[in-house]
């Protein structure tokens, strides 16, 4: 699935009323209006949509069509694309997600350690949330799928424990990439939260350094909301990085302006469909590219 194509439900929110206002030659203060309002349904930041808005009063005598500066705008705030080359990364690489209940970090931890594979990496996949069998089982049946190995905690274990067993093994094992999914945990409930603080000293203890990305799995379908987790883990366990997984579903796909503007992490990857090669590294401009482009382009 291509970024279009995942894309398709944010922009179906205002496909319609986008397409009329992109397509006037010049921009009047009805037009500013409307394209502020389609953007702000879309979960864009008021911050965001204000600079655009400013920057179509000054489009005329740039000579700049509507659609060149919103594109424009929209670009600086994502900001530079980050650059993730599994190859460089350290050897062995302990990667831990974390996020909500549902936000899919388990899926995302399989599709991960697919993308490591595929790079020449030789993955583990450290099963920390213990709270649920299926979640387990389910990274069992992932990694056996993939072929990879994989370590699995007992239902009610210890996961931080897990955790350190899950390094142990990789590094008997000669795996160069430990992915470690965690339990869901909302992010209001701080005695559940500071388990992690818990987790990352178990990793840390094992192989100091780790460990190297704390990445949080963002459920799109929440838009602004998953800003707000982002910002409450962050404050409890450092984060080098943000997944969005379920964009494809999504008709809140503005909210990763929010996660760049007001947190500064870079997206590494996008979810943009169910299978294992869905998980597609973020592309900026693709990104803006296809929420301007028009219906039929889908």
């Amino acid at each position: 699935m291509n970024w279009v194509q995942g894309l398709r439900k944010t922009r179906e929110r205002f496909a319609d009323a986008l397409r009329t206002v992109l397509a006037t030659p010049e921009p009047d203060d009805t037009t500013v209006e409307e394209l502020a309002d389609l953007l702000v349904s879309a979960d864009v930041p008021i911050r965001v949509v204000q600079t655009i808005s400013s920057e179509l009063d000054h489009a005329r005598s740039r000579r700049e069509s509507i659609h060149d500066t919103c594109r424009r705008v929209l670009l600086q705030a994502m900001g530079p694309a980050p650059v993730l080359d599994w190859a460089t990364l350290p050897s062995p690489t302990v990667i831990l997600l974390v996020g909500i209940n549902g936000s899919g970090k388990t899926t995302t931890a399989a599709k991960l350690a697919y993308q490591a594979q595929h790079a020449g990496r030789t993955p583990l996949l450290g099963a920390a949330d213990t709270y649920r069998a299926a979640g387990s089982s389910q990274l069992k049946i992932w990694a056996d799928r993939i072929g990879c190995e994989a370590v699995i905690g007992a239902t009610g274990g210890d996961a931080a424990a897990v955790a350190y067993d899950a390094i142990d093994a990789a590094l008997s094992r000669h795996c160069d990439v430990v992915l470690i999914d965690t339990a869901g945990r909302m992010h209001t409930r701080e005695p559940l939260m500071r388990e992690l603080q818990k987790l990352r000293l178990a990793i840390a203890k094992r192989l100091p350094g780790a460990p190297h990305h704390t990445w949080v799995v963002l459920d799109a379908m929440l838009g602004q909301n998953a800003v707000v987790q982002a910002r409450q883990f962050h404050d409890i366990t450092p984060l080098s990085g943000v997944i969005a997984t379920k964009l494809d579903g999504s008709s809140k796909g503005g909210f990763l302006f929010a996660v760049r503007q007001e947190l500064d992490i870079p997206i590494w990857y996008a979810g943009l469909g169910e299978g294992e090669n869905d998980l597609a590294r973020f592309d900026p401009a693709a990104y803006v590219d296809a929420l301007l482009a028009p219906e039929n382009g889908a």
